[in-house]
């Protein structure tokens, strides 16, 4: 007996195939968002360094520019060095003029003390002889001191990297005078990168520190690796604000339609593919790729 389909039928049949799909899709999608949460919301980051000066001065020679890579201990920039080289010579004439104040103080001292055990000197003509000998004694280890500083002042009159990365906003060019402190351009950390992944606070309790991650840049078709270090234990609270010394600022509106709050993952990079140019702020799309039981 041939088995014959009316039209309503076959599209009754069509319908709940087409249902069912969608259905099994949706629960796939769902499964696959709960067991390996991801997010397009990611940054490349990196610690940088404000080069600044330890000593003010007019700069005599820049030796870097804009966006070089140096090493740590490279030579940046250098201040004029005059100055500190006469405050060195300064302090190396008062170093050696307290030494001999200084022994010709201690001799003094002795020769009293031996008089008074023999009963030729007073004790208070002694004593203030001691006292005269450790006040040179004291200012002797003052320009000690001060010999140090000056040479000190001349060895950071040559600004060095104080890490391996990258020049980035070098406006600073010979003749322009600096001052203690004042960073004049940025280093950033070559050793340093790493990922900021915001995911959504309903995907955190899948998300374990270690977990394995596939980072992928935009515009980078070979993906980055890393694993979770550290999730953030705070966000800034847009509803409320609190000022030193007084109650709660609470924001008096409410929208009804809550939205899940992005909490940022630190993501420690494991392997970067060979040509993959690294630049803090990039986004990513970040996928946990750790495998759940």
């Amino acid at each position: 007996m041939k088995l014959v389909l009316s039209p309503a039928t076959i599209r009754q049949s069509v319908t709940a195939g087409v249902v069912l799909l969608a259905v099994g899709a949706g629960y796939l999608l769902w499964h696959i968002d709960r067991t390996s949460p991801w997010t397009r919301d990611g940054r490349i980051r990196a610690d940088w360094v404000s080069v600044a000066p330890d000593v003010e001065g007019l700069v005599s020679e820049v030796d870097v520019r804009d966006n070089q890579i140096v090493r740590r201990g490279d030579i940046l920039f250098r201040i004029d060095p005059k100055r500190f080289r006469i405050a060195l010579s300064s302090a190396r004439a008062t170093l050696l003029a307290r030494y001999a104040v200084m022994r010709e103080a201690g001799h003094d001292a002795r020769r009293y003390e031996r008089l008074l055990h023999s009963g030729n000197a007073s004790a208070e003509k002694a004593e203030a002889f001691r006292a005269r000998a450790l006040e040179d004694s004291a200012l002797y280890q003052k320009a000690l001191s001060d010999l140090a500083r000056a040479q000190l002042d001349l060895d950071r009159s040559v600004v060095r990297a104080k890490v391996n990365g990258t020049i980035t906003n070098l406006h600073l060019k010979p003749g322009d005078y600096v001052r203690r402190g004042q960073g004049v351009f940025a280093l950033v950390d070559s050793d340093s990168y790493y990922v900021d992944g915001y995911f959504e606070e309903t995907k955190l309790p899948a998300i374990r520190p270690g977990d394995r991650m596939e980072i992928r840049l935009m515009g980078v078709r070979s993906p980055l690796w890393g694993r979770v270090e550290t999730i953030s234990r705070a966000i800034y609270d847009q509803e409320r604000q609190d000022l030193p010394g007084t109650v709660p600022k609470v924001n008096p509106t409410f929208s009804w339609v809550r939205l899940a709050q992005r909490i940022p993952v630190r993501i420690r990079l494991e392997s970067v593919p060979p040509g993959v140019l690294l630049v803090a702020g990039q986004t990513a799309t970040v996928i946990d790729r750790t495998p759940r039981h």
